[in-house]
């Protein structure tokens, strides 16, 4: 089974739909006695990383998330996710992270984008394809060059490079999935990547502690 927090920063069904379509049992709860217990966490969600933040302190969940990934359980993080693990963001005003992953959240240069031939639009809307860096268990199955799809004004700048698992081109190439020991995350969104996506999904829902 795997454990989704619930926030109140997106529709969450998608994900545990995503879930329930590969065959792995879902719980998704607020609780943080119920997520402290999981064996497998997963943080999806939509919308501002301070808002994000504040939600997480808001229902005592931050330190409940950091135990578990500090315990060697697995965690998948997806979309605000992945961006929520690293130290700091600099949406709206600077906002303090996770800091599971040293690094920076940044937005994609506008002005930079505007002055290219083909003028590239924020957000980075649409499907995008990965460029896989290396090997990690929730991409087993999935060819280098696979599209998913994305929904993101901002991206994450890893000071380790060695977390990166796949990379992504928009005007610039961005750290689009991370893998390091129990953790997973992803920019894009792999419960509305279609069947690609659903393999992430069933992968990590198949993961067993000799994978990681």
């Amino acid at each position: 089974m795997v454990t989704v927090i619930d926030y109140g920063m997106s529709n969450l069904r998608s994900v545990v739909k995503g879930f329930e379509n590969v065959g792995v049992k879902v719980c998704l709860t607020s609780d943080k006695r119920v997520a402290a217990a999981a064996d497998k966490l997963v943080l999806p969600g939509q919308g501002a990383f301070s808002d994000c933040m504040k939600n997480l302190r808001d229902l005592d969940l931050v330190d409940v998330i950091k135990n578990h990934i500090h315990s060697g359980k697995p965690y998948l993080g997806i979309c605000i996710g992945l961006q929520l693990l690293f130290t700091e963001s600099e949406e709206f005003e600077l906002t303090k992270g996770l800091d599971i992953i040293k690094g920076r959240v940044v937005k994609f240069p506008e002005e930079e984008f505007a002055r290219m031939e083909t003028k590239l639009k924020i957000p980075h809307m649409g499907w995008n394809s990965l460029d896989i860096k290396k090997d990690t268990p929730l991409l087993k199955g999935i060819a280098d060059g696979t599209y998913f799809y994305f929904v993101h004004s901002f991206y994450v700048k890893p000071e380790d490079e060695s977390v990166t698992a796949a990379t992504t081109n928009y005007g610039i190439d961005f750290t689009s999935m991370v893998s390091f020991d129990n953790v997973f995350a992803c920019q894009f969104h792999p419960e509305k990547s279609r069947s690609e996506g659903l393999k992430i999904l069933k992968n990590f829902g198949s993961l067993t502690l000799h994978q990681i």
